[in-house]
């Protein structure tokens, strides 16, 4: 069901163990990865210390951007649940000093209660 999840947009979460050999270089000492969940091409990863934002452009996906934002960085967040007629739930995640939050949107029945249960653990106390 993850490939067909992942193919209608749906945030399907990912095998961390595929994902380490290409986040390596990404990773500091120390850092470990936790979750991640797909977006079509795109990802968002949860690590012990942040959550990174992989964006793939272009049509052969070979351009990607690496968005970092530490859990300390993160002031609030919010997700606005699919209804009845809509296709996608809607992530929007506030990071301080920034004046429009970073938003993704997840897709109907997707990992949207897993990834907001992520961000409270690590919220700041």
């Amino acid at each position: 069901m993850g490939l067909f999840d992942t193919l209608l947009g749906h945030a399907a979460e990912k095998s961390i163990d595929k994902l380490a050999a290409d986040l390596a270089p990404l990773l500091a000492p120390g850092e470990s990865l936790q979750r991640a969940f797909g977006l079509i091409r795109d990802l968002i990863v949860f690590t012990d210390r942040r959550m990174i934002l992989v964006n793939k452009q272009g049509m052969t996906g070979s351009k990607v951007e690496y968005l970092s934002v530490p859990y300390r960085s993160i002031v609030m967040f919010s997700v606005e649940t699919a209804g009845h007629f809509d296709l996608e739930a809607e992530l929007r995640v506030w990071v301080s000093g920034q004046p429009a939050p970073i938003s993704r949107s997840l897709g109907r029945d997707s990992g949207a209660q897993e990834i907001v249960a992520l961000l409270a653990q690590h919220s700041p106390r």
